[in-house]
């Protein structure tokens, strides 16, 4: 990072998501980034914490892999018989021309990702990189063949559009939701598994007339390309922008791109991802319009109780986006989060008087998951680590070493007594290792964390923005780890 100035002074509380930056263009990444310890040959010490995170990373998902085979050769059934450990996924290698999309994207990013970034005034960027987000994991998910891929993984008759005819009336629908989590007719097992906003979304999306899965894919991808203009607008009001810009391309071209093409949960993200920023941007901005944005993101934080149970465990990162701004005053930052929760517990409020309570939900659905075969099936232990190798392939090699130098850089301040100047984005970081730790410890998130993660492991990719130099190898790294996924796996999503 660039240590220049604090991210106090970086202008974030004067600049919000959608302001332009200073006319002047930024320099290239490099010369941004945080000074290096020199050593032999004039190395610094990164490449060795390069090396060694890679290589940990790498052990870790072979040793998911390898006891994986050694539990189904011993019978266990894990992934419903896919073998992709740990991923959730068949073997299908292939190589056609519906590749081509995202090697040309891939390219692209490489090339000419870093001048872009660079000179885009900030509102063009967002709107870049939302656009860029959807191109990437489109080019992905044609690439598993054709545009038909696209909307595939929506037409199981385990996910959310084969029960949206048996919704006849929204009212009735809330008020019985919870008859048909445990007993028959039973909902399918996506329905079951989430809160009635789930099904309920796409049940509106066919009352407006846009039935069908290719409708449903838009939406999803449209929602998981979302999800990166609000994540760097918020790390540009925690950490300054010329960080948020750093991390552009790593937030956009990330191998999550092939979970948001398309699973529903990248649709997820991307509300939990603009929940988190209103809120962060109501505590930065004065006055009642601050007041008035941090209901709205209390209000979609309250959405997201709504779409998925497991999202309540956002509630440390919201906390976090929050008291992390300490130019504003303590009592704004309070002020904000109780504006911001009084929200939430009206949305929940508000569900409970039409027929739905959340927490007779939640226990229905953990007595299912219980009792159900994937449950009895899969070991609990396995999956402590096999859930994070699942999360270092998604959120890639960048990813992973931008968090060891991120505390190797806390480590290096707190030994030279320099202050954390650039410390919050792995504070968020932290928070989200924090839900994902606490989710694998509860037992009821036993694999396919890659897709059911999205929400959480967005926010772990500006981490990459650490990166001293090298920045197009290691978004080559990311791009090429993500191609090589989708060339490899038939990943079912």
């Amino acid at each position: 990072m660039n240590h220049t100035s604090h991210p106090d002074q970086a202008g974030c509380t004067e600049h919000g998501a959608g302001e332009a930056a200073p006319s002047r263009a930024y320099p290239a990444f490099e010369a941004a980034a945080p000074a290096t310890r020199t050593g032999r040959r004039g190395r610094g010490p990164d490449w060795r914490v390069s090396v060694g995170t890679l290589t940990g990373a790498l052990g870790l998902v072979v040793a998911a892999h390898l006891v994986a085979r050694s539990l189904v050769g011993d019978g266990v059934r894990l992934y419903l018989g896919r073998a992709a450990w740990p991923l959730f996924g068949h073997y299908a290698p292939r190589l056609d021309l519906w590749l081509v999309p995202a090697l040309l994207v891939a390219v692209a990013a490489v090339v000419g990702g870093p001048w872009v970034v660079a000179r885009l005034p900030w509102r063009a960027l967002l709107t870049m990189t939302a656009v860029a987000a959807a191109g990437w994991a489109v080019s992905l998910g044609v690439a598993g063949g054709g545009v038909d891929a696209l909307a595939a993984p929506l037409t199981s008759r385990h996910d959310y559009l084969h029960d949206v005819d048996r919704v006849t009336d929204l009212g009735a629908y809330l008020r019985t939701f919870t008859d048909y989590i445990v007993d028959r007719p039973r909902w399918t097992t996506h329905v079951s598994g989430h809160p009635p906003g789930a099904l309920g979304i796409f049940v509106l999306l066919d009352r407006a007339g846009l039935a069908g899965a290719g409708w449903a894919a838009v939406l999803c991808i449209t929602g998981g390309a979302a999800a990166a203009p609000a994540v760097l607008a918020t790390v540009k009001l925690l950490a300054g922008e010329e960080y948020a810009r750093r991390a552009a391309l790593f937030v956009t071209f990330a191998p999550t791109a092939l979970w948001v093409a398309t699973s529903a949960d990248a649709f997820f993200a991307g509300v939990a991802a603009w929940g988190i920023y209103a809120v962060a941007a109501g505590t930065a901005q004065p006055g009642r319009r601050g007041y008035a944005r941090a209901l709205g993101g209390g209000l979609l934080l309250g959405c997201c109780l709504l779409l998925s149970y497991g999202l309540t465990l956002l509630g440390p990162l919201a906390l976090a986006v929050v008291l992390l701004q300490r130019q504003v005053p303590l009592r704004r930052r309070l002020v904000v989060l109780a504006v911001g929760a009084g929200a939430v517990v009206a949305l929940l409020a508000g569900m409970a008087a039409a027929g739905f309570w959340w927490f007779e939900g939640l226990e229905l659905t953990a007595q299912r998951v219980r009792t159900g075969s994937g449950w009895l099936a899969r070991p609990a232990w396995y999956f402590l680590f096999a859930n994070a190798a699942a999360v270092v392939i998604a959120v890639g090699p960048a990813t992973v070493v931008g968090l060891a130098r991120a505390v190797q850089d806390v480590v290096r301040r707190v030994g030279d007594g320099r202050p954390l100047a650039g410390g919050r984005p792995l504070v968020v970081a932290a928070m989200v290792l924090l839900a994902m730790t606490i989710a694998t410890a509860s037992g009821l998130s036993k694999g396919e964390v890659e897709r059911i993660y999205l929400p959480f492991s967005m926010w772990l990719l500006p981490l990459a923005a650490f990166h001293a130099a090298g920045v197009r190898g290691w978004v080559a790294a990311q791009c090429g780890v993500a191609i090589a996924v989708e060339t490899a796996l038939d990943l079912g999503w």
